[in-house]
């Protein structure tokens, strides 16, 4: 806890430094803004609430529950043309096609995760494993992510989340899939279920738990308070969570979230997103849905190109997990700044994973809105 180390990531294959007395050295730096306590229920020029105009022209449903449309401004599109060849191995390109999805959590717009009740929670739940089982049936790769707050470049306050699905295997899940079949390889279980059977045991980086999840500070983790929400049993997709998960999903998932407000009485900014296993077709290594080298090409080499559903054992190495990054390190006008040693070196943090998990452990599980109340 006082002496700086460096710690291995085998889920990324690379090292972090942990340095936890730099957490004591003053600071003179930038401060951020909190974020804004006033949001409106509901606001007719807020393109996410029930009944406004969104920039394309289209009117929003008045809906109840969620609300999934297509993103107004994608960064994958399914009609993406083939990209010249450049004559030089230097300079490579690929096609990228997919598609782009928006999900509003709740129609009111001053609501968060945390916030919201265990039911509208598990229809979020209910609502992320049915998009990954459409959008999985044509593309590879499925990404659920949420940016909470001004502060991780999320442009509207309202509760929402976006989803890509992408004829590719990104860079982040490339990696994972090969450090995972890795792991099973050389050991025989899968990397993050064993991982979970340890920490359950150890308890000093463990957050909260229930009968079907955890959530821990990773040994490993590089931003101050990161976590990693993992089920007990081996599981590949959110769409493989049967009922009695998806309620307990729910319910970590609020506690989880209302320690995160907790920690500095701040609605806290994120980025959270879900790693499963990829689409659940199979597509040969030499598709044009598959351009960059990732597991379809490993899985042609050593089984030959799979057609059709995958079968269960092609992933047995993935485990489904979540991800949390959150910036913020001292207070709710201090964040962790990645530059400089962390962009020319490598990743460092300032306090140890141990310490970040006893802090939110011990916070209470009320949300400190509904306390003041």
């Amino acid at each position: 806890a006082e002496h700086q180390h460096a710690r291995y990531n085998p889920l990324r294959d690379d090292w972090v430094l942990v340095s936890a007395h730099r957490v004591k050295r003053p600071w003179q730096g930038q401060l951020e803004k909190p974020p804004p306590e006033d949001v409106p229920r509901w606001d007719p020029n807020n393109p996410l609430c029930p009944g406004a105009t969104r920039a394309n022209g289209k009117v929003n449903p008045q809906y109840e529950g969620t609300f999934v449309f297509p993103n107004d401004f994608p960064a994958l599109q399914p009609d993406a043309p083939e990209p010249g060849d450049s004559g030089h191995p230097l300079f490579r390109a690929a096609a990228a096609r997919g598609v782009c999805k928006v999900m509003c959590f709740h129609p009111w717009s001053d609501l968060t995760l945390p916030l919201m009740s265990l039911a509208e929670i598990r229809a979020v739940i209910d609502a992320w494993a049915e998009l990954a089982a459409e959008l999985g049936a044509s593309y590879p790769w499925v990404q659920i992510f949420e940016n909470k707050g001004a502060m991780m470049g999320c442009s509207n306050p309202h509760p929402h989340c976006q989803v890509w699905a992408s004829s590719f295997l990104p860079n982040e899940a490339r990696l994972e899939d090969r450090t995972q079949r890795q792991h099973l390889s050389q050991h025989g279980v899968p990397m993050l279920l064993e991982y979970a059977e340890q920490e359950a045991c150890r308890k000093e980086r463990l957050v909260v738990e229930n009968t079907d999840w955890l959530v821990v500070v990773p040994y490993w983790a590089t931003w101050p308070y990161q976590t990693l929400l993992l089920p007990r049993r081996h599981i590949c997709r959110l769409q493989d969570l049967h009922e009695g998960e998806r309620d307990s999903l729910a319910s970590i998932m609020q506690r989880l979230l209302i320690k995160y407000d907790n920690l500095f009485e701040v609605s806290f900014p994120y980025s959270m997103g879900w790693h499963g296993e990829w689409g659940g077709w199979g597509i040969p290594a030499t598709s044009h849905l598959c351009p960059f080298p990732g597991p379809h090409a490993v899985a042609a080499f050593l089984t030959g190109a799979p057609t059709g559903p995958y079968l269960e054992e092609d992933c047995g190495h993935w485990q489904l997990h979540a991800h949390y990054y959150p910036p913020l390190l001292r207070s709710a006008t201090v964040r962790k700044f990645m530059v400089g040693y962390e962009m020319l070196a490598q990743a460092q943090r300032d306090l140890t994973p141990e310490q970040a998990a006893e802090r939110l452990r011990s916070l209470p599980e009320v949300h400190y809105k509904q306390r003041a109340k």
